[in-house]
């Protein structure tokens, strides 16, 4: 679990999540409201999937 709460993706993408919801509680519902949405959550999923996947690589350096 720590390795995705330290992670620098995850970290940005939480992050731009704060952006979002502040978007959503200040300005017009439509549809480009949704659209950032559902790129914030591409976006967080992607970077969680990152971090899966880089546990899953060996490491051939040492």
């Amino acid at each position: 679990m720590r390795k995705y709460l330290f992670s620098g993706a995850v970290i940005t993408a939480v992050i731009s999540g704060i952006g979002v919801v502040r978007t959503t509680l200040a300005g017009p519902r439509d549809w480009r409201l949704l659209l950032m949405w559902v790129s914030w959550a591409a976006s967080l999923a992607i970077a969680i999937g990152t971090v899966s996947e880089e546990t899953k690589r060996p490491d051939l350096g040492e």
